[in-house]
């Protein structure tokens, strides 16, 4: 059936365009276009824009109106382009009319379309064809939504290797592996009573845990990739009035949180996004921390505790002005999370001599990153920002060797199949049957096909490509 859908975002626009794929596109379009060179559609170059009019027609069986307009009146003036199947992005006879971007425009070319003999497309179900039809693995297809939905440089980074198809060469080269030692390894059980070895057990060994091994290196760009293109949640947390809405009010450059000498101001949870060196940040402001009886403070306290634990960079906030020690932070406060940058804030208000006092009292970890600052002058915010945006990157992607996992479900089934594989390692160091080492081997196996869509289900391509625009 072919199908056809708007391809560019709703709204009021310059350029709108409408895409139509399937093997009777060409023939449903050319009877609501007219081109200006007076060429029929069916003749014209394929991957070339021609100048038209956009017409409506009447229904062929009443001679009815399909819109109330007449027979042959204009809609608008665009530009046709046909891409003939399998060179186009679904696989198949593509035309696209791009008109201007008015949703009434839009509209009335699509219902044009419609009664011409095509229907609407679903979400997502272009990409869907171009993956049914081979022109995508799964993990493209899956790409080509992390392309359009990209909120930093870092994330439309990774989004453009999955699409290129760096992820999917990797997985189908680890796959093939798999599939050549279950091909051995059922030889060598279907010729079990001839004298024939089809594969060592040192070579079967050293396969395995040579596959293995690089299913765990993937596996270990997983929350480095899924934080870079989510977004990395950055929590400040602290005791009250320490200046922890002060700091996220200066890092967003905007007074998002109320400020004021109470302490305990800040009862809840408060998240705004940045983008700082095409990182995407969350950062989230909490409540101070401390004994209360008040309900709505506890309750601000009890939240607080639920973000650190789950923060990708603790950012703890110390007032200069105050104790310092056992005082300052306790991890019985906030759970067992240690803060990955510690920000010694008011310094404005404490001499040089004070200063250096709290600094060395500070318990900081190796790896923890001391900023001293004050809100009030800007003091040490650079400071401040460039040691998140380190935290969040973790160093670069672009030289790294191997491919970088940034989804989900990605990291799953890399997972299932990692662990498969060691089941199967086991089972060859222990001298099990080949029969129960294949069952290990191709579980592996299938798991790797999810990640191309070499082994899907209807379940899953439906619950990837609904969350697509109707028109890609």
């Amino acid at each position: 059936m072919t199908i056809c859908g708007i391809a560019t975002p709703l709204g009021d626009g310059g350029i709108g365009i409408v895409r139509i794929s399937g093997c009777d596109a060409v023939s449903i379009v050319e009877p609501l276009v007219r081109l200006r060179s007076g060429v029929p559609l069916r003749q014209v170059q394929r991957r070339r824009l021609y100048l038209a009019d956009i017409l409506c027609r009447k229904k062929p069986h009443d001679g009815t109106v399909i819109f109330g307009l007449q027979d042959g009146e204009i809609i608008d003036e665009g530009l046709v382009v046909v891409m003939e199947g399998p060179r186009s992005f679904t696989g198949e006879d593509v035309v696209e009319i791009q008109c201007h971007g008015g949703p009434i425009v839009l509209g009335l070319v699509c219902e044009a379309c419609v009664g011409a003999g095509a229907r609407l497309a679903e979400p997502g179900e272009f990409t869907k064809r171009a993956f049914l039809n081979g022109r995508l693995d799964l993990s493209q297809a899956e790409a080509v939504l992390d392309t359009i939905t990209a909120r930093s440089e870092a994330g439309l980074r990774l989004a453009q290797r999955h699409l290129r198809g760096d992820l999917g060469r990797e997985v189908r080269d680890l796959r093939n592996g798999l599939l050549g030692i279950l091909g051995e390894l059922e030889a060598g059980i279907d010729f079990s009573d001839e004298d024939i070895t089809f594969i060592h057990t040192s070579d079967l060994e050293d396969a395995l845990s040579k596959i293995g091994g690089d299913i765990q290196r993937m596996l270990r760009t997983a929350d480095r990739g899924i934080r870079l293109r989510d977004g990395a949640r950055v929590v400040v947390a602290g005791r009250p009035n320490v200046g922890k809405s002060s700091v996220l009010n200066r890092l967003l450059g905007e007074d998002r949180a109320i400020v004021t000498e109470v302490p305990g101001t800040t009862r809840d949870v408060i998240e705004e996004s940045v983008v700082w060196e095409g990182f995407r940040v969350v950062l989230v402001d909490t409540a101070g921390v401390r004994d209360t009886e008040d309900v709505v403070e506890r309750e601000g306290i009890r939240r607080t505790k639920v973000v650190v634990e789950d923060a990708d960079v603790l950012v703890q906030v110390l007032d200069a002005s105050e104790g310092q020690g056992e005082e300052g932070w306790s991890a019985g406060e906030c759970g067992s999370r240690h803060p990955d940058v510690i920000v010694i804030n008011k310094t404005d208000l404490v001499s040089d001599l004070r200063l250096s006092e709290v600094s060395s009292g500070v318990k900081a970890g190796a790896s923890t990153k001391v900023i001293l600052t004050s809100m009030r002058t800007g003091e040490g915010l650079d400071c401040l920002r460039d040691a998140i945006v380190a935290c969040v990157s973790g160093g670069s992607f672009e030289s790294d060797g191997g491919v970088v996992v940034t989804n989900i479900r990605h990291r799953d089934a890399l997972a299932r199949a990692g662990i498969a594989v060691e089941r199967a390692l086991d089972a060859v160091r222990t001298g099990v049957q080949p029969e129960l080492i294949v069952v290990d081997v191709r579980d592996s196996s299938d798991a790797l096909g999810e990640v191309t869509g070499a082994i899907t289900s209807d379940e899953i391509l439906s619950h990837i490509f609904s969350n697509f625009c109707i028109g890609k």
